[in-house]
């Protein structure tokens, strides 16, 4: 589990604890509920990533657009609802070679205009051969980015690079040099679901 989790759960908890000896139980009811929510929002299961050259989801969700937005790019978008795991995880093994993070707006995240207008963070991995670079996209829940790397930092394929908290979005951005192996409406998961392989 990510610790903001534990933190979240313990924060309702005493205010349910709280609430409940002042009032009555029916009014700490519900921050209960928001403690258990929170434990389970922020699971972090264990994932084992493919073997080859491909190239896995770096998050939960289900792929809402791919598109070609120029005729060297793909891009794949995945939307993660309330209930997706929302740690993020690296596409490929390589070197961080830039993070760039742009201050936005904070559009419902299942919108496409939220790719180019919400706040968001890019992550370019190097792997020398080839580069794939993805965004962790605010919400309009999500408000908080997590990254935990920096340039220059080796990653391996489908380590833990961060989170986002509640709803989101991740875009995956996609060289010539990569065959798309998903299709639109599909259900992935971090670190395990093959978005691209190399040609």
């Amino acid at each position: 589990m990510v610790r903001d989790g534990i933190y979240y759960g313990i924060g309702f908890a005493a205010g349910g604890v709280f609430l409940s000896a002042l009032l009555s139980p029916a009014y700490g009811a519900p921050l209960f509920v928001l403690a258990i929510f929170c434990l389970y929002f922020f699971r972090d299961p264990d994932r084992v990533p493919p073997s080859g050259q491909v190239a896995v989801s770096p998050a939960d969700g289900k792929v809402v657009a791919i598109q070609h937005d120029t005729p060297e790019t793909t891009q794949i978008s995945i939307f993660l609802n309330i209930f997706d795991v929302h740690v993020n995880r690296s596409p490929i093994a390589g070197k961080i070679s830039q993070v760039v993070y742009h201050h936005g707006r904070f559009m419902p995240a299942n919108r496409a205009a939220a790719s180019s207008g919400n706040e968001q963070n890019v992550v370019t991995i190097d792997a020398g051969d080839t580069t794939v670079r993805f965004a962790q996209i605010a919400g309009l829940i999500a408000r908080r980015i997590v990254f935990y790397k920096h340039t220059g930092d080796d990653v391996g394929i489908g380590e833990r690079v961060g989170l986002i908290k509640f709803g989101s979005r991740v875009d995956v951005f996609f060289g010539p040099e990569w065959e798309i192996a998903v299709q639109k409406g599909t259900r992935v998961s971090a670190g395990t679901s093959v978005l691209a392989k190399r040609k």
